[in-house]
C-alpha cells in the first residue's frame, strides 16, 4: 500500500485547511484508515480514525469539534477538513492505515506540513 498526503502548508489562527491522502494498490473500502501528527520533540498524536466496520468515526480531545475526517471510496481519497486552526496544531500529518483504531499504524505517508501562525 502506498499513502501519498497533500494540502498543507501555512495558515494563520482561525483559519482551515483541506488535507488529502491518496491511497495506491489497495481498495480504501477495507481499511480503517487515521490520520496522526508529530510535532518536532514531540510524540506522535492520533487525531482521526475512521473505522470501516463499526462505521464510526473517532477525533483526538484536541482536534473534536475543529476537524472532520471523510474518504472517498471510489477515488482512494481520504480528507481531513482542519478548522477554527491554532498554533498547537503546527505538525508534519501523516495518513495511515490502522487495523483497529487503537494508534497502531500499519503503514503511512511521507506527511504534509502545517504549519499554523500570525
Amino acid at each position: 500500500v502506498q499513502l501519498a498526503e497533500s494540502g498543507g502548508g501555512l495558515v494563520q489562527p482561525g483559519g482551515s485547511l483541506t488535507l488529502s491522502c491518496r491511497f495506491s494498490g489497495v481498495a480504501l473500502a477495507h481499511y480503517n484508515i487515521a490520520w496522526f501528527r508529530q510535532a518536532p520533540g514531540n510524540r506522535r498524536e492520533g487525531v482521526s480514525c475512521i473505522n470501516v466496520i463499526e462505521g464510526s468515526k473517532y477525533y483526538g480531545d484536541s482536534v473534536k469539534g475543529r476537524f472532520t475526517s471523510s474518504k472517498d471510496n471510489n477515488e482512494n481519497v481520504v480528507y481531513l477538513q482542519m478548522n477554527n486552526l491554532k498554533p498547537e496544531d503546527t505538525a508534519v500529518y501523516h495518513c495511515a492505515t490502522d487495523e483497529f483504531c487503537t494508534g497502531a499504524y500499519i503503514s503511512w505517508g511521507q506527511g504534509t506540513q502545517v504549519t499554523v501562525s500570525s
